[in-house]
């Protein structure tokens, strides 16, 4: 490579603008947040909460747990023996303790305390020990598994406290700092920054949750999740990890949504959410063209619930609801934690998009169940299929033991078969019951095979189908010609 001499002047300006680059990154690292005003003032209202409670039978060593063969003068031998069994296969039945750790934080200086459901759950005793090596017994004033949130109350006053920030003014990209217990190491402190707002995880459908790669580990569950103010904006509760530890992401409960079941929870003593009685899911890009949609957006309606506030208002299966109490809904994620964080009984504007044109409705919210039930089922259609060699699909009408199995009064075709071709690409799987066909029901297997026919070529179908109880739309891509 040819090498370019450089005059005295060039050299001169290089070596000033390294000087300055130099400058700048010292300047920079001066600019990174000091952190340790926060543990110092914040940190004694962080505590540590252990418990313990009776389980029945005999504790088992773990199955994949592979010991060598040990001596029999060996310590551990004498210790699998005491507390497993001979060979640890298991010792007297009977009951024994079991322990579990996690974090908290104190909320008010009498003594109430903010922790992770799942680090009390089936607790018979709550122990929390604060940052003066005090152990005070802690009462549960009430809990709520939804939420997975917990309120604690101890026999103390004039307790160290969290200063109570706000999650929604949270920003992406904003450093966070996180204190709490991780494998029992007391006030371990963690930094990061936020990762994404609003993230919707599995069987988590009304948190919001704040993804961050703060550094959460066991232990780290219930602890709070600081700003660079000192505030506290979250609640650390969840990792995404493959092994058990911390693989960069971490998720906490928004702290606006935890002070409200607080604030229940004291006043009631349970938490009560709003209920718009659907199921929904995603819009995909096919199934947007197939509901006249210029772009996928929204929460698709799968499924309307008898008696449901949206059965009452009018909600149908299909619609796309795109707007809900004046918060645009984007994807179908964000629309739980908005119904349920409405008020029961509040008449709240709902916009959608019901064949291809916007419609605006009025909810009144009703209050959701305890449990909410889908009717399930499986069977094998008796012989009686129809083949569409279009689309590689053979479906069958349902018997009457099979529509009592399902919970399906009438209507639909059992997928008997699915070949190669547009219905598997479409996602369609053998024992699907189709319900629906671009916004038309299914009433039998010749009125779904002529349906097929009148579909127009090179467009996409939306396909309503129920899945293992449960209802799902797929897009269904026509062959062209």
């Amino acid at each position: 490579m040819k090498r370019i001499p450089l005059s005295r002047g060039t050299a001169l300006c290089t070596a000033l603008l390294i000087w300055l680059l130099a400058g700048a990154g010292i300047a920079q690292a001066r600019e990174l947040p000091d952190f340790t005003w926060m543990v110092e003032r914040y940190g004694p209202a962080v505590v540590n909460i252990s418990t313990t409670q009776k389980v029945s039978g005999s504790p088992h060593l773990p199955p994949e747990l592979n010991l060598p063969d040990l001596p029999e003068d060996s310590p551990l031998r004498d210790f699998l023996r005491r507390f497993f069994g001979e060979d640890g296969e298991g010792g007297d039945e009977g009951t024994f303790n079991s322990k579990s750790l996690g974090s908290g934080f104190v909320i008010s200086r009498d003594g109430y305390l903010l922790t992770n459901y799942h680090v009390i759950r089936d607790a018979d005793e709550i122990i929390v020990r604060l940052s003066d090596r005090r152990e005070l017994i802690a009462e549960l004033i009430g809990s709520d598994e939804r939420s997975d949130l917990a309120l604690l109350k101890v026999d103390a006053d004039d307790l160290p406290v969290v200063d109570v920030g706000s999650s929604e003014d949270l920003k992406v990209g904003e450093w966070v700092l996180a204190i709490g217990s991780p494998f029992g190491f007391d006030h371990s402190v963690t930094a990061g920054i936020v990762s994404a707002k609003g993230r919707s995880l599995p069987n988590e459908n009304y948190v919001p949750f704040i993804q961050t790669d703060v550094a959460i580990n066991p232990g780290n569950s219930g602890g709070p999740l600081f700003n660079l103010d000192g505030e506290v904006v979250g609640i650390n509760s969840q990792i995404y990890s493959r092994t058990g530890g911390f693989m960069g992401l971490s998720f906490a409960i928004p702290i606006d949504m935890a002070m409200q079941v607080v604030d229940q929870l004291k006043t009631q003593g349970y938490v009560s959410r709003g209920w718009l009685g659907v199921l929904i899911q995603n819009v995909t890009r096919d199934l947007a063209e197939s509901f006249g949609m210029d772009q996928p957006r929204g929460a698709l309606v799968a499924q309307v619930m008898p008696d449901s506030p949206a059965a009452k208002a009018g909600i149908q299966v299909g619609d796309v609801i795109v707007e809900f109490d004046g918060h645009v809904v984007d994807k179908s994620s964000e629309l739980p934690p908005l119904v349920g964080a409405t008020k029961v009984g509040n008449s709240v504007p709902v916009k959608l998009i019901r064949a291809g044109k916007q419609r605006n409705l009025k909810i009144e919210i009703g209050e959701l169940p305890e449990e909410e039930s889908i009717a399930a089922g499986g069977g094998k259609p008796e012989p009686s299929p129809i083949e569409d060699s279009r689309f590689g699909l053979t479906v069958a009408d349902l018997s009457d033991e099979q529509r009592e199995a399902l919970g399906v009064e009438q209507g639909g075709v059992m997928v008997e078969s699915v070949k190669p071709g547009a219905a598997r690409a479409a996602g369609i799987r053998q024992g699907d019951l189709i319900l629906r066909l671009n916004n038309q029901d299914v009433e039998s297997a010749e009125q779904f095979r002529e349906l097929i026919k009148s579909l127009p070529g090179g467009k996409s179908a939306a396909l309503l189908v129920q899945r293992d109880g449960s209802p799902l739309f797929l897009a269904l891509r026509v062959p062209a010609g």
